[in-house]
């Protein structure tokens, strides 16, 4: 039997509250600035790959933020903590577009956005993004929902570091 000597390795987490900024800021940053650079750039690889993999599924059209009557995007409570990739809907809301005034813009809510002619049988805009990319539209909105809660945890463990796991 070998026997094998319990070797605790001290993590400096430098400055924990720094650290969940930053990951807050851009997913991963936050452990590469506590000098645990593996961890980082896998956290910051997969979590901004699916991001971006379904920012396209949804044909750049499932990141935006809307609190207007008729249009409450509750999704974005989940995509906004990817940080600062998710953050220029926010702008787009008080029509700061500095992207692009297309780039994460919320849709029209009324059925006339694309004329001036009152057609209350015309589909809104957001309801012709979602025939246009079918099921890719609702799946791309997951994925950019899952990588913000992905990237809460990674805040919460850039603040906390990694658990000790004692054999008793």
């Amino acid at each position: 039997m070998i026997e094998t000597q319990d070797e605790s390795a001290e993590i400096d987490l430098r400055n924990p509250l720094r650290a969940a900024f930053w990951a807050l800021l851009w997913p991963g940053s936050g452990h590469i600035y506590q000098r645990r650079y593996a961890k980082g750039i896998l956290f910051m690889v997969c979590i901004l790959t699916l991001f971006v993999i379904g920012w396209n599924l949804g044909g750049q059209k499932v990141v935006y933020a809307s609190w207007r009557s008729g249009d409450r995007r509750w999704q974005y409570f989940c995509q906004v903590w990817v940080g600062i990739p998710a953050w220029p809907a926010i702008l787009q809301t008080m029509n700061i577009a500095p992207f692009g005034q297309d780039f994460m813009r919320r849709p029209a809510i009324d059925s006339n956005w694309f004329n001036d002619q009152i057609d209350h049988d015309q589909p809104t805009e957001a309801a012709l993004w979602q025939l246009i990319y079918h099921g890719d539209y609702e799946l791309g909105t997951v994925f950019t929902m899952i990588a913000g809660l992905l990237n809460l945890l990674v805040i919460f463990d850039a603040a906390a570091g990694p658990v000790e796991a004692k054999n008793r």
